[in-house]
């Protein structure tokens, strides 16, 4: 591309759109990449501030930013999302269905890294709906080398940086936990809590027991639940280091592998998340802390939608959410766009 003063630009060709903006009223292009400049262009050019333009100029080792903004896209899109038509330079993807996107974070630092490109993208291990904007790309300047844009598509050769993952149908099961509870002492507010968080993913309630502080018989309702075929097993309270709590030996003794008890989150330090074999199937056992009965968002919404994706969940990943993990009970919860529990 070639620069050029505005007022002598009659017959060429622009190589970028051309954004006008009126706060409050448009931000859009007056001209578009391609335009062929007429004499009667000139006035709304310099309208907008254009006393110079850059003139297209073919050069083979070079791309134009909508060419490389379509690499950017190649790299970041997978199944169940679509991109939205070039605009200024600008790509973005936008979600086809429900589901839980999966961020492969090395690779969007190492791209950022390069200079001169960029993608943004909403976090990662959070769910989204169809329809819901996932990521933008483009580049900085107006042209790149070919070189450096192929540089940096080898960073996505073995897959691409952003994935959704569909929510799956689940069978629940909620064990409410507790001698309160089961000797009628006060009335149960953990299975309607449990109730309404299910009730956002396509779910069935299949099982549904109350239990005295007995780990014993909280085992055999964890195993009679899989037996029925529950996709996941809740079991509500009883988590704390109270002798009287024994819901996390419970879950132990059924044989699942436990992940974790605890995690550095506020609200939920006494979560357990464990998983438990059933011939080829793996049913997630979670033992809830009683934060989820009454905490707007707690460490349950950071796991659940990974859970309904049957997306595995690691301790390492579970103590990464140290950073970023402390509710700020903020007046209006924006989660999950504020990233609660993601330090990103």
């Amino acid at each position: 591309m070639k620069l050029m003063k505005t007022v002598d630009a009659v017959g060429q060709v622009l190589c970028h759109d051309i954004t006008q903006i009126i706060p409050g009223v448009t931000k859009d292009a007056v001209f578009r990449k391609g335009h062929i400049i007429r004499p009667e262009d000139i006035p709304v050019l310099l309208s907008v501030g254009k006393e110079n333009l850059y003139i297209w100029e073919k050069d083979d080792s070079m791309l134009h930013e909508n060419e490389a903004a379509e690499i950017l896209r190649e790299m970041c899109q997978s199944d169940h999302m679509h991109p939205t038509p070039v605009k200024e330079g600008k790509i973005e993807l936008v979600a086809d269905r429900d589901g839980l996107l999966k961020v492969d974070r090395e690779k969007l630092r190492a791209v950022n890294r390069f200079g001169e490109l960029m993608i943004a993208c909403r976090h990662g291990d959070f769910p989204v709906k169809a329809g819901d904007k996932l990521a933008g790309t483009r580049i900085i300047p107006l042209v790149i080398a070919k070189e450096k844009m192929e540089r940096a598509r080898a960073i996505c050769q073995d897959g691409p940086i952003l994935r959704l993952l569909p929510f799956r149908h689940k069978r629940a099961a909620i064990l409410t936990t507790g001698s309160e509870v089961y000797h009628g002492r006060i009335q149960d507010a953990f299975t309607p809590a449990l109730e309404k968080k299910l009730a956002e993913y396509d779910t069935e309630i299949i099982y549904h027991e109350i239990f005295d502080d007995d780990h014993a018989a909280i085992t055999a309702g964890c195993l009679e639940a899989i037996r029925r075929g529950a996709d996941l097993v809740l079991c509500s309270g009883g988590m704390s280091v109270d002798p009287d709590d024994r819901t996390p030996l419970a879950i132990k003794n059924t044989g699942a592998d436990i992940v974790t008890y605890g995690a550095p989150v506020l609200p939920g330090a006494m979560f357990l998340l464990s998983y438990y074999r059933d011939g080829e199937r793996t049913v997630p056992i979670v033992g809830l802390p009683g934060c989820v009965m009454y905490a707007k968002r707690t460490i349950f919404d950071l796991v659940l939608p990974r859970l309904m994706a049957d997306d595995p969940v690691t301790a390492e990943e579970l103590a990464g959410l140290g950073e970023g993990g402390l509710c700020l009970n903020c007046p209006v919860c924006t989660f999950p766009n504020c990233g609660f529990g993601k330090g990103v």
